[in-house]
This record gives structure tokens, C-alpha cells and sequence, in this order.
């Protein structure tokens, strides 16, 4: 009886009649286009285009860095020799001095900082993306929302309008016994007031819809006509989500990651540096301290630096890293637990809906069969029209609950989907 009723149930709903001059929106469709036009989407590409320019920027740090300086200054005492000595002249330097140079310094090795630091940018614009597609993700089960709550409306439409048929039916036959003399005109009266309501039902209906329609074209940037048509979603069917494929569980693996280019980049920091340099200048006294006249120099060498004021907190700092990865590993376990928890309320909805189906199925067949007894009781005269109206309405009661409970099933089943991440 399930798979007769699901078999059915793709058979008339993936191939809606629809006409011809109407617009049609799948899921799928639905899914991009949110995707493309959502605000956040602009966030990932200025995620790119930071990490691009700071990693550009630390490359810059193996190019030859050169520093322009000078001074002039003015101190009470200089260097002097205090020994005379016969036919020699050492001169006594000016008390104000001079001096510019340039130095240019190429980078042999700096213990990996840069490396780190690019890995470190790369991996951070990894992190921050995935958290943009995680936003994105949830995005979906809006769109979930609005898409099926549509179809819903519609499924009530075709209903309401197969109620106006049965009511439009009774009225024909009841004008015909009024007209004959053998009923009376209220139970005419009692229908078209019926056949109203129904008016009133459809007006209501198609007014919520477009509500829905509109507020669905916002997410999807995108106008829809009012008679937009939107498919039925075709779903797979299994037992259980074949394993949780969400966006969180990359973006935890990132963060790992990330965890792991903040260690390297501590340990960089901790090395020492090397590099050449080169100087150059023009100064008063120049590298000869004998010679108070200006002139021109230069300096050439290799400098080492290593700053151990870093080991002071290395320690704690890697001992932080290990606090916030725990951390991200405690959110993790906690995901997949949620996760795994809402995948097992959704088969239990799934196994509860499919046999909610079966009985409407059968309570539908008992009822359209009272109707059509109503319907030849009502044509002898037998009941009045209230008492027809009763059959009809059970069997439209029927009949919504079925669609109801049809739509649910497909929304457990998107549900599940979306939940696992398996779309």
C-alpha cells in the first residue's frame, strides 16, 4: 500500500498540468537563484580578494627592503686625543655632527615567518568563506518553507474547486426538483450559499499564495507572476541520510587547520633572522674619526637577529591554541549530535506520515462512496440539502488531510535531505 500510494503519488504531482503561457519554478531552480542573489554571497568574493592582497603584500617581504635616515645633532663633548705630539697635527672633531645614509637589507631567512604568515591568511580566508557558505546553507530551509507552503495552497486550490463541482452539482439537481415542485427552495438557497463560501475559499486561498509568492520572489530577486507554477520536488527515498555531508563539518575541519598554521606561525616567530645588508651615506665625521671633514662611506654585512622575548609567551600562547581547538571539537560533537537527532525525528515522521496516508487513502474511498449515495439521496429527495452538504464537506475534510498529510511527507523527505546535507 506505501509504495502504491508514493507510485501515485510522483505520477501526479512531478507532472502537474500546467498551462501553457505560465512561468514554472523548480526547488532546484529556486535553490540557485537564492544562492546568487542573497547579500552574503558578495562577502565570499571580498574573503578572496583580502587574502589575495594581504598575501601580496607579505611577498613583498622577500624583496630588498631599503630605509632612508639622517640626523644632525650637537653634543657637549667629542673624542680627543690629550698627547701632543711634535709636528703632528690630530685634528678635534666638531661638537655638531651630521649624517644620511640609505641602507638596503635582502632577507636570507626568517625562520618562516612569512611562509606561516601566508598559510596563516590563506587557511583564515578558507575559514571565513566556509562560514559564509554555512549562512548561505541555512537559506534553504527558508526557501523549503515558502516553496512547499506554496504547493500547498495550491493542492487546496484544486481541492476547493472539486468541492464547487460537487456543489454546483447538487444546486442543478435541486433547481430541477424546485422547479418540479417536489422540493423546497431553501435547500437550494443552502447550497448557493455553500457554493459561496467555497467562492470565498478560493479567494482566500489565492490571496494567501501570492503573499507566499511574493515574499519568495524577494529571496530570489527574481519577479514571479502570480501564475507561477511550481513543480512538485521529487525526492529520494531511503531509510536513513547516507552519512551527514554539511557545510559546518568543513568549516570545523578549517578551523583545525587554521588551529594548526597559528602554531606554526609561533614557532616561526621564535627562530632567529638573517639577512644582508648594505649602507651607504654621507655624514660628518665618515667612518675615519680622525677626519672632522665630511665624506662619503659605506658598509656592507650580514646581520643576524633573534628576539627571545617571544619565549616569554609561547607557552601560554600554545597552550591557548589547544584550549580554542578543544573548543571548536566540543561544537563539533555537539553539531552532530543535534544533527543526528533531528535526522531520527525526521524518519520517525517519515514512518508516522506514510501510514497517516494509507488511512486517508482508505477513509477517502469510504467517504466519496457515502457522498455518491448523498448525491443519488439528494436526487429522490431522500435528504435534504444540509444533509448532502455534510457528506460533501466530510469528503473534502478527507481529501485536505490527505493533501495535508502528503505535503509533510514531502517536507519531512526535503527535510531529511537538507538536514544530512545529501541535496
Amino acid at each position: 500500500m506505501v509504495k502504491h500510494w508514493k507510485s501515485a503519488a510522483l505520477l501526479l504531482w512531478i507532472t502537474p498540468a500546467l498551462a501553457q503561457d505560465s512561468s514554472t519554478l523548480t526547488l532546484e531552480q529556486a535553490y540557485d537563484l537564492s544562492r546568487e542573489n542573497y547579500p552574503l554571497i558578495k562577502q565570499k568574493g571580498l574573503v578572496r580578494q583580502t587574502a589575495d592582497l594581504t598575501i601580496d603584500n607579505l611577498n613583498k617581504n622577500y624583496l630588498p627592503q631599503v630605509t632612508v635616515s639622517g640626523q644632525a645633532t650637537y653634543q657637549s663633548a667629542v673624542t680627543s686625543v690629550p698627547i701632543r705630539v711634535a709636528g703632528l697635527d690630530i685634528p678635534t672633531l666638531s661638537k655638531d655632527q651630521y649624517r644620511i645614509q640609505a641602507e638596503a637589507t635582502q632577507l636570507l631567512y626568517d625562520g618562516g615567518a612569512v611562509s606561516a604568515q601566508k598559510n596563516l591568511q590563506q587557511v583564515n580566508a578558507l575559514v571565513e568563506d566556509q562560514r559564509a557558505e554555512v549562512d548561505l546553507y541555512k537559506v534553504k530551509e527558508r526557501i523549503n518553507q515558502f516553496y512547499l507552503g506554496i504547493l500547498l495552497l495550491d493542492e487546496q486550490l484544486k481541492q476547493t474547486e472539486l468541492v464547487k463541482k460537487d456543489i454546483q452539482l447538487g444546486i442543478k439537481r435541486v433547481t430541477a426538483q424546485v422547479d418540479n415542485g417536489t422540493a423546497f427552495r431553501s435547500n437550494q438557497l443552502v447550497l448557493e450559499a455553500e457554493l459561496l463560501k467555497a467562492e470565498q475559499r478560493t479567494i482566500e486561498l489565492k490571496a494567501t499564495r501570492k503573499g507566499w509568492l511574493d515574499v519568495l520572489s524577494l529571496f530570489l530577486n527574481q519577479s514571479l507572476p502570480e501564475n507561477t507554477a511550481l513543480r512538485m520536488p521529487v525526492v529520494r527515498t531511503y531509510i536513513m541520510a547516507p552519512g551527514i555531508n554539511r557545510p559546518e563539518l568543513k568549516l570545523f575541519t578549517y578551523q583545525d587547520s587554521l588551529f594548526k598554521s597559528q602554531n606554526s606561525l609561533i614557532s616561526a616567530k621564535n627562530r632567529p633572522r638573517t639577512s644582508l645588508f648594505v649602507q651607504g651615506g654621507y655624514a660628518r665625521p665618515g667612518l675615519d674619526m680622525l677626519k672632522n671633514d665630511f665624506a662619503w662611506y659605506y658598509v656592507a654585512g650580514v646581520r643576524l637577529n633573534w628576539s627571545l622575548g617571544n619565549l616569554y609567551t609561547t607557552k601560554k600562547e600554545r597552550q591557548l591554541l589547544t584550549v580554542n581547538q578543544r573548543m571548536v571539537d566540543v561544537q563539533k560533537d555537539l553539531f552532530l549530535l543535534n544533527t543526528n537527532t533531528q535526522l531520527k525525528q525526521q524518519q520517525s515522521e517519515l514512518n508516522k506520515l506514510e501510514q497517516l496516508i494509507v488511512s486517508d487513502e482508505q477513509i477517502i474511498g469510504l467517504r466519496a462512496k457515502v457522498k455518491e449515495a448523498a448525491n443519488a439521496q439528494l436526487e429522490n429527495g431522500v435528504i435534504t440539502a444540509n444533509d448532502f452538504l455534510r457528506e460533501v464537506n466530510a469528503e473534502d475534510q478527507a481529501r485536505l488531510s490527505l493533501i495535508a498529510h502528503r505535503l509533510q511527507w514531502l517536507q519531512a523527505q526535503i527535510n531529511l535531505e537538507t538536514i544530512s546535507g545529501n541535496q
